[in-house]
């Protein structure tokens, strides 16, 4: 059986929204939401939290999981997470071994359900690399998405030999979403990007591919989560 490990990357700092890996969303800490779903999912035999953060190092190991010292210089606003990623990857294989499968599910995306997860990890295949997740985009490129030159005019970013002038006739687009990102540990050693290998993508709901990256994200998030108790106490 194939040695699946999950990984949860924590910075302490947030500008979008301060404390944010640590604000409590109606019942828990949004790092508590990502190792609940982590633990819920059958088939992953450990979790980790990567995090420069003391505090965010000890409510993990309150939760019961396994912490990886990120140094601080990978938890800076303009880190890649590819190097944290990189890190934890070494961190664990000099701790514990090979493992199979990379599986990261970051905090700022609580309302992920533990089949969102199983179908990205059954997505991973032989002919893949990287499987991320996404969602279908309200905004297309081809007709209202828009730039700026530096006269502060715009245009749509991308132009067609045959202009689109509907939503319905431009070609359909996805917005990524962090839901989860699977590969195998060898991909991330020896490569610098997802960009890198090939990539497939799982499509989510709208309503569990929210990405709270700042209050009003948390604010809808708030809300969405309310709505699910509420349907699930209602029967």
């Amino acid at each position: 059986m194939k040695k699946i490990y999950s990984f949860i990357f924590a910075r302490g700092g947030s500008k979008g929204l301060p404390n944010k890996n640590i604000r409590i969303l109606v019942d828990k800490t949004l790092l508590a939401h990502s190792i609940s779903i982590a633990k819920s999912t059958s088939r992953v035999k450990k979790v980790f939290v990567s995090t420069e953060s003391e505090k965010i190092s000890k409510l993990a190991q309150e939760y019961g999981v396994d912490v990886i010292p990120r140094p601080a210089k990978l938890a800076e606003d303009d880190s890649p997470e590819w190097l944290a990623w990189q890190h934890a990857v070494k961190w664990v294989e000099s701790r514990f071994g090979k493992f199979d499968t990379f599986l990261s599910l970051p905090c700022t995306s609580p309302l992920r359900i533990v089949e969102d997860v199983d179908k990205c990890l059954d997505a991973l295949d032989n002919e893949s690399e990287m499987i991320i997740t996404m969602t279908e985009s309200n905004r297309s490129p081809w007709f209202n998405m828009v730039s700026e030159n530096s006269k502060k005019y715009v245009n749509v970013i991308l132009k067609d030999t045959k202009q689109i002038y509907c939503r319905q006739k431009a070609p359909v687009v996805f917005d990524m979403t962090t839901v989860a990102y699977v590969t195998r540990p060898d991909f991330i050693i020896n490569n610098n990007s997802i960009w890198d290998g090939r990539v497939k993508g799982v499509i989510i709901p709208k309503e569990r591919s929210i990405d709270i990256d700042d209050a009003f994200d948390f604010s809808v998030a708030k809300y969405l989560m309310h709505e699910r108790i509420s349907k699930k106490n209602n029967g």
